[in-house]
């Protein structure tokens, strides 16, 4: 990312703190969205299974493995989830008895 500096004070102020390259940058990625898609209508893919010749399948297809990914990882992250003072109980259990290397 490109830095600019601001004119009336020091702080540095980062291409994306900028709303108008925000949106720019939003208007870009809309208008090439748009664009694969309309082009998905036109393009001739060499297809293996029936499904493929639906138009933008492609499209729901990553959309819809986007939407269970998010939902596995909801569960993952019950599973996996730890106590915000996971680490620094385990800490302050420690003794010196229990530091000892056991090479």
């Amino acid at each position: 990312m490109s830095k600019i500096t601001s004119e009336n004070n020091d702080e540095k102020v980062y291409f994306f703190d900028k709303p108008e390259n925000v949106r720019l940058i939003l208007r870009i990625f809309y208008s090439l969205c748009v664009l694969l898609l309309v082009l998905d209508f036109f393009v001739h893919r060499h297809i293996y299974v029936y499904f493929e010749s639906v138009p933008t399948f492609y499209a729901l297809y990553g959309f819809i493995a986007c939407v269970v990914l998010v939902l596995i990882a909801k569960v993952m992250r019950k599973v996996l989830m730890r106590d915000e003072d996971y680490f620094s109980a385990a800490t302050q259990t420690k003794t010196p008895e229990n530091e000892e290397s056991e090479h």
